[in-house]
C-alpha cells in the first residue's frame, strides 16, 4: 500500500515566541521545543514542504518595550534579534533530530545565519529542507503574523498555518465562555465583521488580497500539525 499523500504541498507555518515557553515564564522550555521539532520533522516526512516565521516574545516583545518609554523602532529591532534566537534554536533542534533545516533572516547578520534570498529560499524547500525565516520583515512597525502573510506569499505558500493555543477560532473565549463553539470555516469577511482578531490587520488583508487561506489550529495539540498537512479536520479554516 502506499502512503496517503498530504493534501497540502507547501505550507508556510506561523509559530509564536510565547509557544516555545511550554510553561516556562520566559525563554526556550527544551522538551516543548524537541515535541515541535518532532511534529515538524513528521509533517516533512510526509512530503510537505515546510517553511516557519517564529516570533521572540518569549525573550523579547517589540511593542511592550515601546509602551514602557522605549523607542518603538529601536523596541522592534530588538524583537527580531530575539526572532533569530528562536529561529536558531529550532533549526538545531530540528538538525539534531535528522530534519536539514536553514534560518534565512531578513536582517543582515552573515556571521550568524544567511540573509533571506528568496530563490534559495525555494530551492531549500524543493529539496525537502525546512527553511526558518527569522527577524520578521526586517522592518520595524511590522509584526511577525506580516512577516508570515509576505513570506507566505512570497514563496507560494498553499496555505497559512497559524498556530496557537486553541484549536480554532471559537465565538467566544472558550475558558471564558463554556458555549463558545469553534468555527469549521469563515470566511475574510466573516472574520473582519465579527472582529475575531486572528491575525493583525496588516497580516490579514495580506492574506485576502493574495487570496492565501489561514488555517488556525493549536500547536499543543498532539498530531495536529499532521492532520492539518493531510486535510483532516482541524481548526479552523480562513478563505476568500
Amino acid at each position: 500500500m502506499t502512503a496517503t499523500p498530504p493534501a497540502i504541498k507547501r505550507v508556510l507555518l506561523k509559530l509564536s515566541g510565547e509557544a516555545l515557553m511550554g510553561d516556562d515564564a520566559f525563554g526556550i522550555n527544551r522538551e516543548t521545543i524537541s515535541r515541535m521539532a518532532d511534529e515538524i520533522a513528521e509533517v516533512v516526512q510526509q512530503g510537505v514542504e515546510v517553511a516557519i516565521v517564529i516570533g521572540g516574545g518569549n525573550i523579547f516583545r517589540g511593542m511592550a518595550g515601546g509602551a514602557a518609554g522605549m523607542d518603538r523602532a529601536t523596541a522592534d529591532y530588538m524583537g527580531m534579534l530575539a526572532t533569530v534566537m528562536n529561529a536558531l534554536a529550532l533549526a538545531d533542534t530540528l538538525n539534531r533530530s535528522g530534519t536539514i533545516a536553514r534560518v534565512m533572516s531578513a536582517i543582515n547578520i552573515d556571521q550568524v545565519v544567511e540573509p533571506y534570498v528568496r530563490p534559495k529560499a525555494l530551492q531549500y524547500l524543493e529539496e525537502g529542507k525546512v527553511v526558518v525565516f527569522a527577524a520578521g520583515t526586517g522592518n520595524p512597525f511590522f509584526t511577525t503574523d506580516t512577516a508570515a502573510a509576505l513570506r507566505g506569499a512570497e514563496i507560494g505558500a498553499e496555505i497559512v498555518l497559524k498556530a496557537t493555543k486553541v484549536d480554532g477560532v471559537y465565538t467566544a473565549d472558550p475558558k471564558k465562555d463554556p458555549s463558545a463553539t469553534r468555527y469549521d470555516k469563515l470566511t475574510f469577511d466573516e472574520a473582519i465583521s465579527k472582529s475575531l482578531g486572528i491575525m493583525d490587520a496588516t497580516a490579514f488583508a495580506l492574506c485576502r488580497d493574495q487570496k492565501l487561506p489561514i488555517k488556525v489550529f493549536s500547536i499543543f495539540k498532539p498530531g495536529a500539525l499532521k492532520r492539518v498537512a493531510m486535510g483532516e479536520d482541524e481548526g479552523t479554516l480562513v478563505y476568500i
